[in-house]
């Protein structure tokens, strides 16, 4: 497919976060863009009105479809009895996953993928830092707003791309993971844990998609992997694989935080071991791409962090409040240990959202045993709406409870307790909160909150 001028799309899912940016950036290249989903939440559903793409109506109707479309971009939040999909398949309109389309609509011969179960947009989010920076010219796909980038794909025809590249399906009638389309000439994988289980029934099959990732790469391809990830290790080391592959581990840092190398000094804002491993492998890629170790570091010392990874969004000499994306286990329990290890004498109030399908699955809940013991005030929150809108059957507080197994963690499912949990942290005298969803907490006012912090 060559990517030319002037041509119809239609985005089936449109609010996801990276669908409603592939329309933004469609849009800015003077497509027609048209799109439709059943929910739409923020911030998506304000980027959309504001560049005049959010749907009139929500939910699906195959009106919306007719012969004068040239491509359907079909997002995985899509069913495969959608209204609107039948239609395109009955006129015989091209549909395309979006990572099929993004592969396809690039002509850059250096592509730097980001893989691995965890850290990913972190990752990514740096490597975009530090090209910019330095005014590398390159095109990009991550998975979260990042200062300085006012969208989160770009696909202007530069010779590099930069993506995100994770291992969920890519469309209800595409079963193949989102990175298996993008064939990397440079790849990061970031760790394995065990993650979606509506997909990957086991740790195997889990793991067999990396394989698969990692296979079908050539003698050219350079993967970097996080070698102090076991399972991760024994593959990379101990099974055959045609591509070039370079382990690497942290960067330490000192008690204050900053990074040392060469006998020199970087002050650089972000923190926690899993951050410091996300660093080390954006540099080797930054060096690849023809950026020195020096130049990578004072660059980084500039970087705040993509939008939700241990963002700081409140920051008083009383209070300091994060809000962080984490909803695997392998994340939570990063992202605790991290604030743990910088506040280790400050009281720590923190809140955790069960909003994915794997996380909802009481089987799985299990791995998150121990995610949350460090915290002073701990508590998990999950949607009941967003379990029915899973079609996946109710959820037991005390299974949650029991399965984190942290002394003193509270479970609620509605919005007013969560409230006062947040409103207790003054009486209780926390100096830092932690907030982990990649949900919306049930439509908990952030804004209000913080307001009321001030």
């Amino acid at each position: 497919m060559t990517r030319t001028r002037n041509k119809r799309y239609h985005l089936i899912a449109i609010g996801g976060a990276v669908m409603h940016n592939v329309a933004i950036d469609l849009k800015d290249m003077g497509h027609t863009v048209t799109g439709s989903d059943d929910e739409i939440y923020e911030p998506s559903r304000s980027r959309l009105n504001e560049y005049g793409l959010l749907p009139s109506v929500i939910g699906w109707n195959a009106d919306n479809i007719d012969d004068t479309i040239d491509a359907v971009i079909l997002g995985k939040h899509a069913r495969s009895d959608n209204p609107e999909l039948a239609k395109a398949i009955e006129l015989g309109i091209p549909i395309f996953s979006f990572p099929e389309f993004v592969k396809n609509a690039t002509t850059a011969t250096i592509r730097v993928c980001v893989a691995g179960s965890h850290g990913k947009t972190s990752t990514t989010s740096m490597i975009m830092h530090v090209l910019k920076d330095h005014n590398i010219d390159f095109d990009y796909l991550v998975g979260a707003n990042i200062a300085g980038f006012d969208k989160m794909v770009r696909l202007s025809g530069a010779d590099i791309i930069v993506v995100e590249a994770d291992e969920y399906p890519s469309s209800c009638i595409d079963n193949r993971a989102k990175m298996l389309h993008y064939d990397p000439t440079i790849s990061i994988i970031t760790g394995i844990a065990w993650d979606h289980v509506n997909i990957y029934k086991t740790y195997d099959d889990y793991k067999n998609v990396f394989r698969e990732y990692v296979g079908a790469m050539n003698g050219n391809t350079i993967v970097y992997f996080d070698q102090s990830d076991e399972d991760l290790f024994e593959m990379m080391t101990h099974e055959v694989f045609e591509t070039k592959r370079h382990g690497y581990l942290p960067y330490s840092s000192d008690k204050k935080g900053r990074l040392l190398f060469n006998d020199k000094v970087y002050p650089i804002e972000i923190f926690g071991r899993h951050n410091l491993l996300n660093l080390q492998a954006a540099q080797l890629v930054c060096a690849e791409l023809g950026v020195a170790e020096h130049d990578f570091l004072v660059s980084m010392e500039h970087f705040a962090g993509a939008a939700k990874r241990l963002e700081l969004i409140h920051d008083s000499e009383s209070l300091k409040m994060y809000k962080d994306f984490a909803h695997a286990p392998s994340k939570c329990r990063a992202t605790v240990q991290a604030i743990r290890n910088k506040y280790p004498d400050s009281k720590i109030r923190a809140v955790m959202e069960l909003h994915t399908f794997s996380s909802l699955t009481p089987e799985f809940i299990e791995h998150y045993n121990g995610a949350m013991d460090g915290i002073d005030h701990a508590a998990v929150f999950y949607d009941p709406h967003a379990v029915s809108m899973k079609k996946m059957e109710a959820l037991d507080k005390e299974t949650v409870r029991t399965a984190f197994g942290t002394e003193g963690l509270v479970v609620f499912d509605d919005k007013e307790s969560l409230q006062k949990f947040m409103d207790n942290s003054r009486s209780d005298g926390d100096d830092v909160i932690l907030l982990m969803s990649s949900g919306n907490l049930g439509g908990f006012d952030l804004n209000l909150f913080l307001e009321s912090l001030k």
